[in-house]
C-alpha cells in the first residue's frame, strides 16, 4: 500500500484561515485611510459661509437695503446670461437725439379782435366787442344774432399776453347757435382768432371743462396769466324753462403760432 504525501504547509488550512484574514483586515485599514483623505478634497463642498448683512447702500440681487439701487449690478451668484444668437446685435443702440423744444411763439401788440375760426366744429363767425355790465358780469351777444360771437375788449387781444376770453351762445329757440359745437372740441384742435391789423392769432385747445354755475371757478377760467392764453364759454348742463342752463362749458387753449397778412394756414 502506497504511502500518503503531506501537503505542504502553504496549502494547509490554518495558514489559508490565517492568510484570508489578514488579507481582509488589510483591505479594511487601506479604505479607510482612503476615506478619510477623501473627505478633506475638492469631492465635499466646503460649509456655507454666514450670509452677510445687508448695510445701507449694500445692493445685492434680490435684496435691496435702504439707499440700494433698484438695479444692483450682478454678483457671483447671478446666474450667466444666455449668450444672444450671432444674427442679433448686442452692441448698444446709439441714443436718438432729443427733440429740440418748439420755441414759444411771437407775441403780437395790441389789435381788435374781428374773426374767431374752428375748423373742427365748423366755426366761421366774427366777433363783436364784449364789456361788462353794471354787475360786472360778462355780456353776451344779442339772441336774435346767433350767428356772433363776442371778445371782452378790456381783456387782451388776439396773441396778446394774458387770459382773452370769447363767448357765443349755444342755441336758441330757433335753433343751434354759434358755440353749439363747443362740446366737441377735442384737445389738440385749432383756434384762429382773426384781428383787425390783418395778422392771426392761432390757438391750440388744452382741455375742455363743463362747470354748474353755482362752482363755476372764476380765478381758473379768468385768472391772469404770463403767456397767451384763451378762453371760450358757452351755455351748458342741464336746461330749465324758467331759470336757463344750469353751468357753463369752457374751452381752455394757448397760443401756438402767429400768421402775419396773406399767409394761409
Amino acid at each position: 500500500m502506497a504511502r500518503r504525501r503531506r501537503r505542504p504547509w502553504y496549502r494547509r488550512r490554518p495558514y489559508r484561515l490565517a492568510r484570508t484574514a489578514v488579507l481582509t483586515a488589510v483591505l479594511v485599514m487601506g479604505a479607510d485611510k482612503v476615506v478619510h483623505r477623501e473627505g478633506h478634497g475638492a469631492g465635499t463642498a466646503a460649509p456655507a459661509p454666514e450670509p452677510k448683512a445687508v448695510e445701507a447702500g449694500d445692493a445685492r440681487p434680490g435684496v435691496t437695503g435702504p439707499g440700494a439701487s433698484p438695479d444692483p449690478s450682478p454678483s457671483s451668484s447671478t446666474p450667466t446670461p444666455t449668450p444672444a444668437p450671432s444674427s442679433v446685435r448686442t452692441s448698444a443702440a446709439p441714443r436718438p437725439k432729443a427733440a429740440s423744444p418748439r420755441p414759444a411763439p411771437r407775441t403780437l401788440p395790441r389789435s381788435r379782435a374781428t374773426r374767431i375760426v374752428i375748423p373742427y366744429i365748423g366755426v366761421d363767425a366774427a366777433l363783436m366787442d364784449l364789456g361788462l355790465d353794471s354787475e360786472r358780469r360778462l355780456g353776451t351777444p344779442p339772441e336774435d344774432k346767433p350767428e356772433l360771437a363776442g371778445w371782452y375788449t378790456d381783456g387782451p387781444s388776439p396773441g396778446e399776453p394774458g387770459t382773452a376770453v370769447a363767448v357765443g351762445h349755444l342755441d336758441t329757440n330757433t335753433g343751434p347757435a354759434v358755440f353749439g359745437g363747443l362740446g366737441e372740441l377735442k384737445r389738440g384742435k385749432r383756434i384762429e382768432v382773426r384781428r383787425a391789423d390783418g395778422r392771426t392769432a392761432v390757438y391750440t385747445v388744452d382741455t375742455i371743462k363743463a362747470y354748474e354755475k353755482d362752482k363755476f371757478p372764476n380765478r381758473l377760467v379768468y385768472g391772469s396769466r404770463d403767456r397767451p392764453e384763451l378762453r371760450l364759454i358757452t351755455c351748458g348742463g342741464t336746461y330749465d324753462r324758467r331759470t336757463g342752463y344750469s353751468g357753463n362749458v369752457v374751452v381752455f387753449a394757448h397760443l401756438t403760432a402767429t400768421r402775419e397778412p396773406g399767409r394761409k394756414s
